[in-house]
Parts: structure tokens; sequence; C-alpha cells
């Protein structure tokens, strides 16, 4: 066979090679991921509440940030201001105390009258619904505050396992005191526990929910999240599961079927109330995924900016007429609460500024119009 011949040949395998591997790839990319059929592609559907039960312990309950003085005090006038500033944003709800600054930092009187003080803001408001935070280190702690609670009568509860807790037995027993002393709104349990507490299990949850009929409310954030999420949804008697872990999953885990969400982002409170309506609804799921993307944007902000949600969100609260100042107490070593306070102001360089309010001119179509004044 002469050279010219075995070259053509050569070329021709070579191209008939190549055309065939192209069109297997073609079509291997057009089936995963060009031609997808239409029933893998995740669609925004409305929103259906699971139970008729307690409909107003539904959407967004934003936690809220506990405010400091200069000195260090707890600011109970701005923690008032704070549930006003829900209620304008036409949040579904909020909750106090509950976050790590409130739960840790906060003496047992602080508590108390922080709960007072919100129960009698709340009585004045439109739409937001109060939740009040009911957990401590054992039974003994908690019971002081269920009891306190249930005087004020708020819209719902909220409690996380204690961080004496070390088994299923022992989070079981101090949930059904919980139940003997809260008999009428319902009980949220948030699932991760701190300084060494166990979570309960997915089966403990359902248990509580099918025992007591105001519990069956779950707030998920223990890992593995969605197979937990996933288990929980299919018993019945779980009433409603709400999205945590700062809104990262919630538009994936609303389709799963969360009916809400609990972080502490108030700051973006109205924004978070507009995109609820939107899982409500099912409309307009462009505009959805493009105001859910800018509130990430924003979230990304404590890769590069001092703290999270005692950090930058503080200067956003301060921006839109919330608090007044950035001050907040801190842990000691290892995460222990400290015998006195530890007093810390915000400081942020005017970089850092410039790119919190770079970031958030992009939010600024989709808040709520006019300025909140307190």
């Amino acid at each position: 066979m002469k050279n010219e011949e075995l070259v053509s040949r050569r070329s021709l395998l070579k191209s008939t090679l190549l055309g065939a591997s192209s069109v297997a790839t073609g079509t291997l990319l057009q089936t995963s991921i060009g031609a997808a059929p239409s029933e893998t592609i995740a669609k925004q559907v409305p929103v259906k509440l699971r139970s008729p039960d307690y409909p107003r312990f539904r959407g967004p309950f934003p936690i809220l940030s506990t405010p400091f003085t200069n000195s260090g005090d707890v600011d109970f006038e701005v923690l008032a201001r704070e549930a006003r500033f829900a209620d304008w944003c036409e949040s579904p709800g909020m909750i106090w105390p509950q976050s790590n600054d409130s739960v840790d930092l906060l003496t047992q009187n602080e508590k108390l009258e922080g709960m007072e003080v919100l129960a009698k803001t709340s009585r004045n408001l439109k739409t937001t619904a109060l939740c009040l935070g009911v957990q401590g280190e054992d039974t003994d702690d908690m019971l002081v505050y269920a009891k306190h609670a249930r005087k004020l009568s708020p819209t719902a509860i909220i409690s996380r396992p204690p961080d004496t807790g070390k088994t299923q037995e022992d989070l079981r027993q101090y949930w059904r005191a919980l139940a003997s002393v809260i008999t009428e709104q319902p009980v949220m349990i948030q699932t991760t526990a701190r300084r060494g507490g166990v979570s309960p299990s997915t089966e403990l949850l359902i248990e509580l929910a099918e025992e007591f009929p105001n519990f069956g409310y779950v707030k998920e954030e223990s890992n593995p999240v969605i197979p937990r999420v996933r288990k929980l949804l299919e018993s019945p008697s779980i009433r409603s599961v709400f999205s945590a872990r700062g809104a990262y999953g919630w538009l994936y885990e609303s389709r799963l079927g969360t009916e809400g969400l609990v972080t502490e982002r108030l700051a973006y409170a109205d924004i978070l109330a507009k995109i609820w309506k939107l899982m409500r609804s099912g409309d307009d799921p462009a505009m959805l995924k493009d105001m859910y993307s800018k509130l990430t944007l924003m979230f990304n902000l404590s890769q590069t900016h001092p703290g999270n949600l005692r950090g930058y969100s503080l200067y956003l609260l301060k921006m839109r007429g919330v608090f007044s100042t950035m001050v907040s107490r801190q842990y000691g070593p290892n995460g222990t609460t400290p015998a006195q306070p530890i007093i810390q102001d915000l400081t942020l360089s005017n970089e850092e500024i410039a790119e919190i309010e770079w970031r958030f001119e992009s939010l600024k179509p989709f808040l709520k119009p006019g300025k909140f004044t307190g």
C-alpha cells in the first residue's frame, strides 16, 4: 500500500471516529444538560400549607438581634423598635430571645424583661406575630421562661434542646415538661443544640407531634438537613417544617415542602416577606430567583467582613433606622459565657462600608417604599 493511501485511510478513520464521538457526546450533553425532560426542571409551584392549625405560624419569622447601648446594657427601647420595624416590613412573624447573643449572653432578668417589652409592643402591631424563645440549660431553667411566656400569651413558642441533654430520653422529658406548661400556643422545636447537647432525632420529633396537638412544628437545621426534612415531611403528624441555616437553603427547601424561615435576618424583613408571598403564589419565578440571588449576595459578605449576624448586619440595621449602635456582647474563650459582659463596638473600614452599600443597592428595588421612622 502506498504511503499516500495509508495516510488517506488513517485520515478517513480519524474523521469517522471523531464524527461518531461528536454525535455521542452531543447526544449525551443534550440529554443531560440541554434537553432535559421538562418534568426534571425545578419549578416554583405555590406553597400549600400542610395543616390548617395555627395559620399565623407560617412564613419568615426573623429572629430579632439583641440591641445594646454604648455601655453594653440591653436597649429595650430599640428592641421594641425592632418589633415595629418587622411589622412595617409586613413580616409574618418575629422571634426573641433565640439567637446566641440573646440566649447565652443575657441574664435571666434581661430575657424576662425583653419578653414583656415585646409582648406589650406586639399588641399594637398589624401583621407581625410574636414567637417567644423558651429554652434553658436544663428543664428547671427552661420552665422559668415557659411559665413567664404563658402569662404573656404570644402567638407561638420556640425551644431548642437543653445544654445538658445527652440522650433522646433527656430531650423527651425536657419537651414533655414544656408541653405541660404550654398548651395553647403552637410549639416549634429547633433541632440544633449547643455546648455538647444532642439534637432530637426525627423519630422523637414525630413522636412528640403525635403526643401533643400543639407540637409538630420544626426548625430543621441539623445535619443531614435535606434527608431530615424529607423524613419529617413524610409524617402526617408534622404540621410544619421551617427552613433555617441563614436562609441559604430556603429556596430549594421550600420546593420540598418547608413553610417558612427562621433566621437572624431582620435587616431584610421586607425582602423575606416578599419572597414568601412569591413562594405562596407561585407567580413570577424569575423575580423570585432575582430577589433570592441578590439576597444571598448580601449574605456572602460574611466571607469578607467582620462577623456575620452580629457583624455587618448591625450596620444594615443602623442604616435602616432600627439600631442606634453597633455594640455587641462577646463570648469568652472557647465559646464560654463570661462572668461579666465583654463589650465590643463594631468598627468597619471605609472600604467595607462601601462594599456593603454597593451590594445593598441591588436590593433597593424590592424594599418597601418609604422610610421606617420607628
